[in-house]
């Protein structure tokens, strides 16, 4: 047997009238976006899900966010700092931050190779995924953006963004059997070629000097779910059948009595299952000035490597409870359904932490 890419909970079937058709899906989402989902969704020996809204959030989180918000920051700041200029002057840190994402993008690209040689192909892309994911936490921890305000930090600052151009052009190189189109269309935009995979133990792969566009393109805009499923129902109909669930109402609050509630920004720096509970998920999460611990109920909704980057709704103003021993310092909210279906409350911009919700 082979495995099933679902619709939802159930196998697609004209006569139940939820056939996703891969034509409709690019015309909607373009070739490479529908490349990602496909094959990242359906996991080795496992059954696949997919779902109209489940395609606007990987497209929104991992390929808008976490990549296409990546390569135009770094292009950006490369353009505004050193005038697009792309040095390696080595001017490393004494932090090991440079190091670390040395050795990531090293591991990457053996991860990467060996998984694809399993066929595990799911895999592969999670883990250039997750270089790109440190590349963001890379920028997070050397701060440019600082670095660029003083002209003696300039050799520093070249350093940083010769490792992000370099980084990113091992991950496109990784990424272009999944997703040709983007792959070039980052090559074009930071002025290199693919790393051939015999060649990727070494890490400096990006030429210094090369200069990137002074005009970056966006790989991947953010979708408005709303306005996808109103072109969904266009082509296949609205479903009458929706269940709307019953929720019961509770006694009203006056403005005041919300006020008391503080909801703010949280980053999701760090994440990990719990050892003791299959249901518990324990985030490192910086709010403002401050990263604090919370223990959250989403083992069974979300991967570790799921969490990590992303900007939740966090109430901070808890008072601190363990949960199996472990101490949670707030609360992430969530929305969840009768279908036991469960989302985290997350920014659909990039608003900086800490950034209070009202």
């Amino acid at each position: 047997g082979h495995p099933w890419l679902l619709q939802g909970d159930g196998k697609m079937s004209k006569s139940k009238g939820n056939v996703i058709y891969a034509d409709d899906l690019v015309d909607m989402f373009g070739r490479d976006a529908v490349r990602y989902f496909v094959l990242h969704e359906m996991p080795f020996e496992n059954d696949g899900t997919i779902t109209w809204e489940l395609m606007v959030e990987r497209i929104n989180s991992d390929l808008a966010n976490t990549l296409g918000n990546l390569v135009n920051r770094t292009i950006s700041m490369t353009n505004k700092y050193l005038d697009g200029v792309v040095t390696n002057t080595e001017v490393h840190d004494s932090e090991g931050f440079d190091e670390e994402l040395k050795a990531v993008a090293l591991k990457t690209s053996i991860t990467a190779k060996d998984k694809m040689a399993e066929l595990r192909v799911a895999d592969a892309i999670t883990a250039v995924f997750d270089l790109f994911k440190r590349c963001n936490k890379y920028i997070d921890e050397t701060t440019p953006w600082i670095l660029g305000k003083e002209e003696a930090s300039k050799p520093r600052l070249q350093t940083v963004l010769y490792n992000l151009v370099n980084s990113i052009t091992i991950g496109a190189s990784l990424l272009e059997p999944f997703m040709p189109d983007t792959a070039a269309s980052i090559y074009k935009q930071l002025n290199t070629e693919a790393v051939p995979f015999d060649k990727m133990d070494v890490y400096e792969q990006y030429k210094s000097g090369n200069k990137v566009t002074d005009k970056p393109e966006i790989l991947f805009a953010r979708l408005d779910a709303e306005e996808v499923m109103a072109k969904v129902n266009e082509l296949y109909g609205a479903n009458d059948d929706v269940k709307y669930p019953e929720v019961e109402k509770k006694e009203e609050i006056s403005i005041d009595d919300f006020a008391k509630v503080q909801i703010q920004v949280g980053e999701v720096l760090e994440c990990e299952k719990l050892k003791k509970s299959k249901k518990l998920l324990v985030s490192q999460i910086r709010v403002g000035n401050e990263v604090r611990q919370i223990v959250s109920g989403i083992a069974n909704y979300y991967s570790p490597e799921d969490m990590v980057g992303k900007k939740v709704a966090v109430i901070t103003n808890l008072k601190p409870a363990k949960l199996c021993g472990v101490e949670s310092q707030g609360m992430i909210l969530a929305a969840g359904d009768d279908e036991g279906n469960l989302s985290v409350l997350t920014v659909d911009k990039d608003i900086i932490s800490g950034s209070e919700i009202s």
